[in-house]
């Protein structure tokens, strides 16, 4: 990301704000998930939910490194 690439950034905005909405939504599932791994230990499909939840939460971040990448400068 040391280029200087403002169409892709542009471009991919729309993309990043459905994909914030998918991290607020993750971020959720992460409170939940840690909450209920707490509580249950043995339960080791919360702990999968989690680190679900936190790919979603990194998603937005993903998705305007892609389209940056995809567009010269």
């Amino acid at each position: 990301m040391a280029e200087c690439r403002p169409l892709g950034f542009l471009i991919g905005l729309p993309f990043a704000l459905v994909a914030l909405i998918l991290s607020l939504i993750g971020i959720v599932i992460w409170i939940i998930g840690t909450v209920f791994s707490c509580l249950c230990p043995c339960c080791s499909c919360f702990a999968g939910l989690a680190n679900l939840a936190m790919s979603l939460i990194k998603l937005p971040i993903k998705i305007i490194r892609w389209f940056i990448e995809k567009f010269p400068c």
